[in-house]
């Protein structure tokens, strides 16, 4: 990949769930764009696998985002590896499919605690700085569930609605002080957990390739465009949005 953002050269990304599926392409996008990446995951062996897949400068730091008083200890080892954060890429999230009726407190909590507190606290720490120095850019990941009901999802689908809402809520305070804060609301994507998720439920594969009206899954790399536009000046009037990458998902009929 050529690059093509000639403002994101030398700064520094921080990208959670950065070692795997989406998050793994938005780390080799920026890195494709000369940026120094840092990617955060619980889990060291991917993170070690993630590194040598990635052609560039990155950083793996062996994090558990759940663990959200500690997130300061996190942002240091970031800080010593590369600098201050100048754009922040919130990737990282967890599922549970299970009826409404079945999920327990606990299991709400711990989707929760990811989702949306982890994000917030994080992006909370990292907004400290850039609006300290009048710079930089946040970008979530939301997901078609905060677009329309999908059944079994009660807790992502709370989650990620969160995002949206919290996307609004920072940009209103956080531009006129030089952060931009947007969001990607990916759609149906090929990734290890959604090819697993949709190959053993035909039925429910044949219902999102029908309300999807370009007809195909999405690539990481799409999601992963998105995400280099919303970091690059070419976006520099740009806030506060949520940005469908679906092939027309949250529209199909």
């Amino acid at each position: 990949m050529a690059t093509v953002y000639d403002d994101l050269k030398g700064k520094n990304v921080l990208i959670t769930g950065g070692a795997s599926g989406i998050g793994l392409a938005v780390a080799k996008a920026f890195a494709a764009n000369d940026a120094t990446i840092i990617i955060v995951d619980r889990n060291g062996e991917k993170l070690e696998s993630a590194g040598a897949e990635i052609q560039g400068t990155v950083h793996g730091l062996a994090f558990d985002l759940s663990e959200v008083d500690r997130l300061s200890e996190l942002l240091a080892d970031a800080k010593a590896s590369a600098g201050d954060i100048d754009v922040l890429v919130n990737c990282a999230g967890v599922n549970l499919k299970k009826p409404a009726v079945a999920v327990s407190n606990q299991e709400y909590d711990d989707v929760i605690k990811i989702n949306q507190t982890a994000v917030f606290a994080l992006t909370r720490e990292v907004g400290k700085v850039m609006t300290s120095r009048h710079e930089g850019s946040v970008i979530m990941i939301s997901s078609m569930a905060s677009q329309y009901g999908i059944p079994e999802v009660v807790a992502y689908t709370a989650s990620k609605s969160a995002i949206e809402g919290m996307t609004r809520a920072l940009a209103v305070e956080w531009s006129p002080l030089g952060v931009r804060v947007n969001c990607i609301a990916p759609g149906f994507i090929v990734t290890p957990m959604s090819s697993r998720a949709l190959d053993s439920d035909p039925e429910r594969k044949r219902k999102v390739l029908s309300r999807t009206p370009m007809g195909k899954l999405g690539e990481p790399s799409d999601v992963a465009n998105a995400a280099l536009f919303l970091a690059s000046t070419q976006s520099r009037y740009i806030t506060g949005v949520v940005l469908p990458v679906d092939g027309g998902n949250s529209i199909g009929f």
